[in-house]
């Protein structure tokens, strides 16, 4: 009888667990970049060489990407300083000044140590530029909570554009998103 109980309960986990990864996943793949007032590109590992990793590349170029295609004028580039001896923040502007990107358009937060702290930094420069709205350019499973959390700090339009780039990885990040998602939702 026990052991039943156990299948079943973990069964219902299971159940949940992919239901809400769907839910965060067609999030990401349904969502549109809408024109906005800046595109929001939270950090991610910096290279000990001071290059970028392949996730934070991507998420640039992504962000390039549409800054190219006229959806912001303004990009605001958040992380903090990384074991490696970098702040991420520094390392992203350097990278879109080099694909041209005029100082004037780059916005930089090093004070950007996690997601929660990137919409709150955000969303100070918001007031001051008097900003309203903002496209999250990340990982697809990274959209949900931030896009959430940029909410919640008053912003009030906000859309998500993913990086294209998937590893392995990712399905872990997911799983651990749905909890982080939750802890978010219930600030």
């Amino acid at each position: 009888m026990r052991l039943s109980l156990w299948r079943r309960l973990t069964g219902g986990v299971f159940l949940l667990l992919i239901f809400h990864a769907t839910g965060i996943t067609l999030d990401a793949l349904t969502d549109q970049a809408r024109p906005a007032d800046c595109l929001v590109v939270p950090g991610n590992t910096v290279n000990p060489d001071g290059s970028l990793s392949p996730r934070l590349e991507a998420r640039l170029d992504e962000a390039l990407r549409l800054y190219r295609a006229g959806v912001s004028r303004y990009i605001f580039v958040s992380g903090g300083l990384g074991k490696e001896g970098y702040y991420e923040g520094s390392a992203m502007r350097r990278y879109l000044l080099q694909q041209g990107v005029p100082n004037t358009a780059i916005y930089t937060d090093n004070q950007g140590n996690n997601t929660l702290a990137t919409a709150r930094n955000f969303t100070q420069l918001a007031r001051t530029q008097q900003w309203k709205s903002a496209v999250v350019v990340s990982q697809f499973f990274h959209l949900s909570r931030t896009k959430l959390l940029l909410r919640q700090q008053g912003v009030a339009e906000v859309s998500g554009s993913a990086a294209r780039y998937i590893e392995v990885r990712d399905g872990y990040a997911l799983l651990r998103e749905i909890p982080a998602l939750y802890a978010a939702w219930l600030r």
